[in-house]
């Protein structure tokens, strides 16, 4: 499997809100887009998946453009996890089956029942399946829309701060489950995070972003102070702790 970015650019009501995004995620890949507010992350999401239609560039899965793919097409080989999703008087089960819609027909199958189980197990949902979404917590209802997109079996999924809301017990274990399913099944995660430190232990690729272009990409080489003085404007340590980069802001001056 092979996504690729090159030269998109996209405007909102005329302002240049991305410029000359280019990337390549490759099978096996999690890759976390990092930068602070307002600088386009979400909305790179968005365009990857032609939910936003960039105004130029070209982004293709396994050499197809996805901006001239079908929506049921885009959603076979690529899978959303948006910041808020919209609840509604449906059980966890049913939400989370709801993944599979791309793949059916008629009426789904006992292969989708199944696998909607095993997801839902696989998330640590079961003993709620059969609560309504609207009667869940905030960080249960974000485990729900992970699962469901796990359950669409894409090629790729774009996940837009999918620890949000959650504990910190809780975020490590998505990240794990992100990471388990992802090299298990021959697939890539592209995910918008918040927390440096949650991003370099979980992830393989960063993106750094800055004033909607990438400022640098690549592997934790690219997580270094200078980085992270010039896009967020932090000055800070990087140190190892056991094999893994570590970010610690200085203390500001009093």
């Amino acid at each position: 499997m092979k996504f690729n970015v090159d030269g998109m650019d996209f405007s909102y009501r005329s302002e240049k809100t991305l410029s000359d995004i280019t990337l390549d995620v490759e099978e096996g890949d999690i890759v976390s887009i990092l930068g602070p507010n307002g600088v386009g992350k979400t909305t790179l999401l968005r365009c990857l998946n032609n939910i936003l239609h960039p105004e130029s560039g070209l982004v293709t899965i396994n050499g197809e453009d996805v901006g001239h793919m079908s929506r049921n097409a885009i959603a076979k080989e690529i899978g959303y996890v948006a910041q808020r999703g919209e609840l509604s008087r449906i059980t966890v089960f049913e939400s989370v089956l709801l993944g599979r819609k791309p793949h059916v027909t008629l009426d789904a199958s006992e292969k989708d029942f199944r696998l909607t189980g095993k997801v839902i197990e696989l998330v640590g949902l079961n003993d709620i399946s059969t609560k309504y979404v609207d009667e869940i917590s905030g960080g249960e209802y974000q485990l729900v829309q992970i699962a469901r997109a796990i359950v669409q079996q894409p090629k790729v999924i774009l996940l837009d701060e999918p620890t949000n809301n959650l504990d910190p017990s809780n975020q490590h274990l998505i990240m794990h489950i992100i990471q388990k399913v992802v090299k298990n099944n021959d697939m890539a995660a592209i995910m918008v995070v918040h927390d440096l430190n949650l991003a370099v232990r979980h992830s393989d690729k960063f993106i750094l972003m800055k004033n909607g272009g990438i400022y640098a990409a690549g592997g934790r080489e690219v997580i270094t102070p200078d980085n992270i003085m010039s896009v967020y404007n932090v000055d800070s340590y990087v140190e190892e702790v056991h094999g893994i980069p570590i970010i610690v802001p200085k203390p500001y001056d009093v």
